[in-house]
């Protein structure tokens, strides 16, 4: 055992990076919604990246340690102490048992991660540990439950400084099968427009507002339901956008305008309501260039983690440490 849960915000689950390989069979990749963050909490933790952790939609909860766990905290930062005293986000940390660990509401963005040491152990299926709520895969943590990880994994001490993706901006686009479907007045429109995300939201998707007429395809509804994936932007009968996440359907019917680049689902998922997004098309090559680019700095991650120094005022046990070794000398 390593944290129980004694409360808990009413849509966290536990999440990998997701199922690969089943959208022919009708279930989407699920998998956690900033996958971005799964690879800082590793490499806070020195550990794989393909590991579970719990995924906090914009409000965490407060768990007590049954045994001394190093644990990381990532994506949408969130106030977060222990037993009262205040530790910092996109660090590593370490809790001893009867410890309480407690995650405020998001201060910017949606989405939190709490990583533990080894990661969060819970069955397998299809190859992940990824709930899928709208597949009902698994189920949302509730009170009572137990967050298992292997005793002794992970490190503590370590921080990094993320670029910020919290609070929407550009998200790069490239054409998908259906964008011939609309005019080039209309598309270039689309790019023109800032847009706001709604308040719909959740792991499905994601809907957008925008001022002005909304946007069409000629022969939108005569459009056979066809294969989505996440990243895809949907157009309703409202003319409202739709960007599409990871525990979006299999396939469907609205028109697709465009595709947000993997790279960029991060900065999608976690732009919290209100805030705004402009979409940028680009080239099938330039959008593998800027995948590779964020390719290379997942591998850089591990090289930009940087030793976590506390506060001496946040440090209750202060005194216990040695803080002077070694002789010293007045002279010498």
């Amino acid at each position: 055992m390593t944290l129980t849960v004694l409360r808990i915000g009413p849509a966290c689950t536990i999440q990998d990076q997701g199922r690969i390989g089943y959208l022919d069979q009708g279930l989407s990749r699920s998998g956690a919604a900033d996958i971005l963050a799964l690879h800082e909490g590793a490499a806070l933790l020195d550990q794989s990246p393909e590991l579970a952790a719990l995924e906090m939609a914009g409000m965490g909860g407060e768990f007590e340690a049954t045994q001394s766990t190093y644990f990381a905290l990532t994506g949408a930062p969130m106030q977060a102490s222990i037993d009262g005293s205040p530790v910092p986000w996109n660090a590593s940390h370490q809790i001893e048992a009867g410890q309480r660990l407690v995650i405020g509401a998001a201060l910017r963005g949606s989405y939190g991660y709490l990583h533990l040491g080894g990661g969060i152990d819970v069955p397998e299926f299809l190859g992940s540990r990824s709930t899928h709520l709208t597949a009902k895969i698994g189920r949302v943590v509730q009170q009572d439950d137990m967050l298992n990880s292997p005793k002794g994994a992970g490190r503590a001490g370590w921080k990094l400084r993320p670029k910020d993706r919290f609070s929407g901006g550009l998200l790069h686009v490239v054409a998908s099968f259906q964008t011939s479907l609309f005019d080039q007045s209309t598309l270039d429109r689309f790019a023109a427009t800032s847009f706001t995300r709604g308040a719909r939201a959740n792991r499905m998707g994601m809907q957008l507002e925008s001022h002005g007429p909304g946007f069409a395809a000629k022969g939108q509804l005569n459009i056979l339901s066809e294969i989505i994936t996440p990243g895809d932007i949907q157009m309703t009968g409202t003319g409202n956008p739709f960007i599409l996440l990871p525990e979006c359907q299999t396939t469907g019917g609205y028109p697709r305008i465009a595709t947000v680049l993997p790279c960029d689902i991060p900065r999608a998922a976690q732009t919290p309501a209100g805030a705004e997004i402009r979409f940028e098309f680009v080239t099938l090559e330039e959008a593998a260039t800027l995948q590779a680019r964020h390719s290379a700095d997942l591998i850089r991650l591990n090289s930009q983690i940087e030793p976590l120094v506390r506060n001496p005022h946040d440090i209750p046990d202060l005194l216990s440490y040695q803080l002077i070794d070694g002789m010293i000398s007045a002279t010498d």
